[in-house]
């Protein structure tokens, strides 16, 4: 040790790189530790998110993101150099703070995947209607392995309140701040002009926005995401303007996609009729004629069945907008826009929808939801499609609460008069609610009869909600048919996305025994088109949300030339194609050819630009 420190004072280089260390150990400590635990963090992030479903940090795939450290870094170093605009005991509150802000904002935006399979968003700020009584679903939400996210925090709060003097006697260091701020932010800008620039289109980019957020956080880091995504915010917060080459883009996609195929017998077989189009919150393809220890988990919708054009090959389609997408596509069959919600982000936007296309029939046409219009904004929106009549929750006397709100029995009971009071022919969509996520069904009201080991788990608490919702939807159809509405009516029943299997999916894994049929994620969501007069058959097609409106519509007597340009759905009881595209850019089903499978998912590219630019108002 004598040897090497007398080498250390014989060499001047040596003895400054020795003085570095000291002064940055003794200066600079608090600043390298949080950067380097900013960056473990950021890891720990990809980690969530590269588990899909959020729920654990999928260590395993961390390493391929080491590469990034210094995109990762540099952009943290710009805002932790924040803290040297002070001095004193301040600058490390300055630092403890800035750490605190950015694990915060880490923290809720693994949340909020966990809910929606997406990130924040600057679309979402104005979403706080969504945040109302959400308490709970948070709650239920958070793992014990977040607290990655603030065991420094609390170290250091302990370290500051233990030594009253730490910290005390360094000095504001402004020029510091000024070098770091620009060292970091320049990185970050070379990594931006260099890879997607100079070198776009090669297989490497770094700030430009996939369908995946994986890609997303992982290529850009958790902060450099979100820096990105508030600069496309303000960038597209004006209307796109189409250019000719777009307009013409766009028309040859529906062309493209159009098929020449003779009639059959399902054309406009229940003209006339009244609509009414049920959208079932977190209602799963699986529980459909299924059993639970000897109890049937839907009896209400198996009955129908036998009257029924059952649809058991739909996937959902949501993607930033949720539940909400759901609305969207049903009625106007166009995909959702790849970043924030359609409804928040264009509740003005004009469609050739649903709505006016039975309006065309002579229909009267409303829409119903148990919560409030500000809700994900659905009452602007679904107003600007073109129904008749909008009724949030204030239209209903809310004298019993589940949840998130009216419960869908007091619901559904109001509802059935409301509807059978109406003139006819009439369109009427509405929405269920009771049964969302955390699934929280009060006792009286678990009516199934299940054993502990399946009964106190997520998998019993979403069986007893969708038993509960179920029972209801079977009073709501009985009220219709004393009434003698249901004689001359269709109902269309699906569900908006998946329950169990897109928040939960992790803690199936503890429940024994397991069973395949409610363990499996396939990602589909049953969709049941019943009428008195329809014989009962299972139509395997591969469809999604964005078909639904065709295929309504030529069975409700809708002449296909009023729709064939605009819906991007296929009319699956006339189609020779059997696929769908979800959100997130995966296809899944049979193509002809490549080109075939390209021109599907560039639907989801097409449309983004239509909502953008409203387009349907002036073409």
């Amino acid at each position: 040790m004598q040897l090497i420190k007398r080498n250390v004072n014989n060499y001047p280089s040596l003895n400054y790189f020795k003085k570095m260390i000291i002064s940055l150990c003794k200066n600079h400590w608090l600043f390298i530790l949080i950067v380097l635990s900013l960056y473990l963090k950021s890891l720990a992030f990809v980690g969530y998110i590269a588990s899909s479903s959020g729920n654990y940090i999928a260590i395993a795939k961390i390493p391929m993101y080491l590469m990034s450290f210094i995109l990762y870094t540099s952009i943290i170093v710009a805002f932790v150099s924040l803290g040297y605009i002070f001095k004193g005991r301040a600058q490390y509150i300055a630092f403890w703070c800035i750490d605190l802000i950015i694990s915060l904002f880490m923290f809720f935006d693994i949340i909020y995947y966990r809910g929606f399979q997406g990130l924040m968003s600057p679309y979402n700020l104005s979403q706080k209607a969504n945040l109302e009584n959400l308490g709970g679903t948070i709650l239920s939400m958070m793992k014990a392995s977040d607290i990655v996210f603030f065991l420094d925090l609390i170290i250091l709060a302990f370290i500051f309140f233990i030594n009253r003097k730490i910290y005390s006697s360094v000095k504001r260091r402004i020029i510091l701040f000024f070098v770091l701020l620009l060292l970091g932010s320049g990185t970050a800008f070379y990594y931006h002009y260099r890879y997607d620039v100079i070198e776009a289109g090669a297989n490497k980019r770094y700030f430009f926005v996939y369908w995946s957020p994986l890609y997303n956080v992982s290529n850009m880091s958790p902060l450099g995401y979100h820096i990105y995504d508030n600069y496309l915010y303000f960038k597209n917060s004006k209307r796109l303007q189409l250019t000719k080459n777009d307009v013409g883009e766009i028309k040859k996609w529906y062309e493209d996609k159009k098929e020449i195929l003779p009639d059959n017998e399902y054309k406009a077989s229940l003209k006339g009729k009244n609509l009414i189009i049920i959208q079932v919150e977190s209602l799963e393809n699986f529980l459909i004629g299924q059993k639970i220890q000897g109890q049937e988990i839907t009896p209400n919708l198996n009955k129908l069945l036998k009257n029924s054009l059952y649809f058991s090959q739909i996937y959902e389609q949501v993607a930033g907008g949720n539940s909400s997408d759901s609305d969207l596509m049903t009625n106007t069959s166009t995909y959702p826009v790849k970043n924030g919600s359609t409804f928040f982000r264009f509740p003005d936007n004009q469609y050739n929808s649903l709505p006016n296309l039975m309006k065309g029939l002579g229909y009267y046409t409303s829409a119903f939801h148990p919560d409030g219009g500000g809700y994900w904004n659905w009452m602007p929106a679904l107003t600007s499609m073109g129904f008749d009549k909008c009724t949030d929750v204030t239209g209903f006397n809310v004298d019993e609460t589940i949840g998130l709100g009216l419960s869908d029995g007091s619901y559904l009971r109001q509802l059935g008069d409301k509807i059978i009071n109406q003139p006819q022919p009439f369109y009427s969509f509405f929405v269920t609610l009771t049964s969302h996520m955390p699934f929280d069904i009060p006792k009286q009201y678990r009516e199934m009869k299940l054993t502990d080991n399946i009964d106190k788990t997520v998998v019993g608490d979403y069986f007893q909600s969708m038993h509960y919702t179920d029972k209801q939807l079977g009073s709501f159809m009985d009220k219709l048919d004393k009434k003698g509405v249901l004689n001359n009516s269709v109902l269309v029943i699906y569900g908006d996305h998946c329950g169990i299997h897109k928040y939960y999916k992790d803690k199936l894994d503890n429940i024994t025994p397991r069973e395949n049929w409610w363990y499996e994620n396939n990602l589909r969501v049953p969709l049941i088109v019943y009428s008195k007069d329809i014989k009962g058959k299972e139509i395997n097609t591969i469809g999604g949300h964005i078909d639904i409106m065709p295929t309504i519509s030529y069975l409700m007597g809708v002449d296909e030339n009023k729709y064939i340009n605009t819906a991007m759905g296929r009319n699956l009881l006339k189609t020779d194609k059997s696929f769908v595209v979800l959100s997130n850019g995966v296809y899944i089903g049979k193509s002809k050819n490549e080109k075939e499978k390209r021109t599907a998912i560039n639907g989801l590219n097409i449309s983004d630009k239509m909502l953008r630019s409203n387009y349907f108002k002036t073409n």
